[in-house]
């Protein structure tokens, strides 16, 4: 059963001034996981996305911390998501046991959609 869907979108161009105005903004937005290789700024984009996503995919509730949502890659190069600290406690008292996640970037916008399925 779907319990809530999000999705969102992000100006890859705004982030990226973002992150060269606040230099300590990727480590308070990104585990190190999502910041390990020189991801590309339009990468970053689309994981912020998906974070924004799964906020809304459990109804925008308080206390939501930027790194308790973490994009992964799995195989094929297949998006996931891990979930920690106040997600992971949301998420359960909502009875969200699997997330689907889809990542695109294109023309300066990367977009997240993420489905919370109990």
């Amino acid at each position: 059963m779907i319990v809530g869907v999000g999705v969102d979108v992000v100006d890859v161009a705004r982030l990226e001034r973002a992150l060269t105005r606040t230099p300590t903004l990727a480590a308070r937005l990104f585990t190190d996981a999502e910041r390990a290789g020189d991801r590309p700024v339009d990468s970053l984009a689309a994981r912020f996305a998906a974070k924004e996503a799964v906020a809304k995919a459990l109804g925008a509730p308080g206390g939501l911390r930027w790194r308790d949502a973490e994009v992964v890659v799995g195989d094929r190069g297949r998006p996931g998501l891990v979930v920690h600290g106040a997600v992971a406690e949301e998420a359960a008292a909502q009875g969200i046991r699997t997330w689907h996640l889809s990542l695109s970037h294109d023309g300066g916008v990367a977009t997240a959609v993420v489905v919370a399925e109990g």
